[in-house]
């Protein structure tokens, strides 16, 4: 019913405004798109020019860290939402007019809300009072409906994205997807203000008071890691987008030295950056295509479960950094896992303005540390640095290829289920993460930062259909802990 209402106020605009051209953003996701995340500063004109020129469809913009007279940008405060400031606005909408002229999409992705504030902005602390309060999450629902209300029709825009990598769970000491069982876990707290699907419910009702048709993404929880899809109950909406990032096995994507050794891939990582005086218990499991492909059976079999096209899954982010040995093979895996599964991706990051780990284009060479910001400061012309190279490479190719044709049709509806039968389809014996890790390793880029993170993919053929492709032993029962992956020493045959 809902649904048909919206339908119906989109009819009586071309009835009564017969001049005003009524774009369905929706339609921009029926092929599948590739992209690329900028966070830190905000985006240059020269910066949008060169992202078309590499063949960038759409942007993942994060604007927490842009400049502001308040605050946070865009909330003016994390602790008490009231307006948002113009002179936020007018930065944000000239930025999404560069993208436009440029023929770059934007998805506008908030890393901050009211009773949430970016750890990076908020003296390395976590903020969960958004998963206490109720309060918060009401500010919060205010702050999207006044995004959207202002950035209604404008022609860049092309989702928005609530909440990058919430993680209420971790109000509750789960930092770890290896520590949960995540069905179980979300049954204690189900209706409480930590459930993200009453949030996420709440944030797209409001948004579609102003806005009956903008994608919404929303990212899975603890840290978007793949196997938080197993609680997640879908939107009865049609223009939703769900959302996961891939960062595992963190210990290889963020390139640590354990004991004076370095990890290479494919082949045996530890799940988890070890105690140096502590060997881990767990020992290490071998990381190859297939192993990326069983650590993302939870969201093929959720997509299964409710009937999800691929048209509606987004993986957010994902990456390593490229000094890590075998990064193009890495990428080259996720990516091929990607597509064959007709999910849209975005790369972290293209040309990051603050960090040069994950700015591919520079090669597997050495970190430049403080000449790459010195550079970045002071607008001095990285080019010279930039150069066709095996992992860039990779990247480029796909996105020069031509857009696929339709993946699913227009109309989706998801299929209702008894979700009280669902296991938990928690990864098994796969490399360990810290979720926040990842993350202060890309972004605030320091060694030793004390966060966590997670990711990983999934694969199939390229068939004629559209939703993704299942192996055989993915019944129902494997919706739980079947991740058969081989220890260290038996690495089973793996893609090259």
């Amino acid at each position: 019913m809902r649904q048909f209402c919206r339908m119906l106020c989109l009819l009586v605009c071309c009835h009564f405004c017969p001049g005003v051209a009524v774009e369905n953003k929706m339609d921009y996701w029926n092929v599948q798109r590739k992209g690329a995340n900028y966070f830190n500063r905000v985006p240059s004109e020269e910066w949008f020019v060169a992202a078309k020129k590499t063949g960038i469809r759409f942007a993942r913009l994060a604007p927490d860290k842009w400049n502001c007279e308040q605050r946070d940008f865009l909330i003016g405060n994390a602790d008490s939402f009231t307006e948002i400031p113009r002179s936020d606005l007018k930065i944000l909408k000239n930025t999404l007019d560069q993208a436009q002229r440029n023929d770059i999409k934007v998805v506008i992705t908030l890393l901050s809300l009211p009773g949430s504030r970016w750890k990076q902005n908020n003296d390395g602390k976590r903020d969960l009072r958004i998963w206490q309060q109720r309060d918060y999450q009401n500010q919060a629902a205010s702050f999207w409906k006044a995004l959207a209300k202002e950035l209604q029709g404008h022609p860049a825009v092309v989702g928005y994205n609530i909440l990058n990598e919430p993680h209420p769970e971790c109000l509750f000491g789960i930092h770890d997807y290896m520590e949960v069982d995540f069905r179980k876990w979300y049954d204690t707290i189900k209706d409480s203000p930590a459930d993200l699907n009453v949030f996420y419910r709440e944030i797209v009702s409001a948004i579609r008071e102003v806005d009956p048709s903008m994608p919404i993404v929303i990212d899975v929880g603890l840290y978007a890691t793949p196997g938080a899809i197993s609680y997640l109950t879908p939107i009865d909406d049609d223009n939703i987008l769900y959302s996961f990032h891939m960062y595992e096995p963190y210990v290889y994507t963020s390139d640590r030295v354990i004991k004076g050794k370095r990890f290479s891939y494919p082949g045996p990582i530890p799940p988890s950056e070890c105690d140096p005086d502590r060997p881990d218990s767990r020992g290490a499991t071998y990381w190859d295509g297939k192993a990326l492909e069983q650590f993302f059976r939870p969201v093929l079999l959720w997509q299964k479960q409710f009937a999800i096209p691929s048209s509606r899954i987004l993986v957010g982010e994902f990456g390593c950094r490229r000094t890590a040995v075998g990064a193009d093979k890495y990428l080259s895996h996720l990516i091929r896992i990607f597509n064959d599964n007709k999910w849209h991706w975005a790369f972290y990051a293209f040309r990051e303005d603050s960090w040069d780990g994950m700015d591919y284009e520079l090669g597997a060479g050495q970190l430049l540390h403080r000449r790459y910001r010195d550079a970045v400061e002071n607008y001095a012309d990285l080019d010279a640095l930039r150069r066709d190279n095996p992992i860039f490479n990779i990247l480029k190719k796909e996105l020069e290829k031509p857009t696929s044709s339709r993946t699913t049709s227009p109309s989706v509806r998801v299929r209702r289920v008894n979700t009280s039968r669902v296991p938990d389809p928690r990864p098994g014996p796969l490399a360990n993460t810290r979720a926040e890790r990842q993350r202060d390793s890309v972004l605030q880029h320091t060694t030793d930062s004390v966060a966590e993170r997670h990711r990983n993919g999934p694969s199939s053929s390229v068939g004629a259909t559209a939703g993704p492709v299942i192996d055989e032993q993915c019944s129902s029962h494997a919706l739980g802990r079947a991740y058969p992956l081989k220890p260290t020493g038996l690495p089973h045959a793996h893609s090259q």
